[in-house]
């Protein structure tokens, strides 16, 4: 049955599983857009700069490995790389142990790049935080460990 209040019918959808999943998925992936629009470089796709940011957290990584950690097949993760590395933002060097595989870490312009992009995002982000009540700002702190347990899950 449709009614004329679609907030209180979106509130009442909120006390089901469901209606939060359903919440969420739309509010994170509206929030996750306008962080994008931040970006430093807005060449880099969202799976480049992911694996910039997975080499950077796993410094001499191999491509193999870091396609494993970003769910991606090794050739895709393999372009991926060819384009950081182009761009001067990863380098490749043999591997220590293993003359077959290379090993993929963070340059110093990859490095000023995560930087950069993080401080202009959470700038973006601190902003708008200022624009809630203090009320609405401790509810979010209260959130934000349980929104990183559910990315983890």
């Amino acid at each position: 049955m449709l009614t004329n209040h679609p907030k209180k019918d979106r509130v009442a959808n909120l006390r089901s599983d469901a209606g939060l999943a359903s919440a969420l998925r739309v509010s994170l992936a509206r929030l996750n857009r306008r962080l994008r629009r931040q970006a430093v470089v807005d060449t880099l796709t969202p799976t480049q700069l992911a694996a910039l940011a997975a080499v950077e957290r796993h410094s001499s990584i191999s491509p193999g490995e870091l396609a494993e950690l970003e769910k991606m097949q090794p050739p895709s993760m393999t372009r991926v790389i060819a384009a950081l590395d182009e761009r001067g933002l990863v380098a490749r060097t043999p591997h220590p142990t293993d003359r077959r595989q290379v090993s993929v870490s963070l340059t110093e312009a990859g490095s000023a790049l995560l930087k950069e992009e993080r401080r202009r995002k959470e700038a973006w982000l601190t902003q708008r935080l200022k624009e809630l009540t203090t009320e609405e700002r401790a509810v979010l702190r209260a959130a934000a460990p349980i929104l990183e347990k559910l990315s983890r899950i």
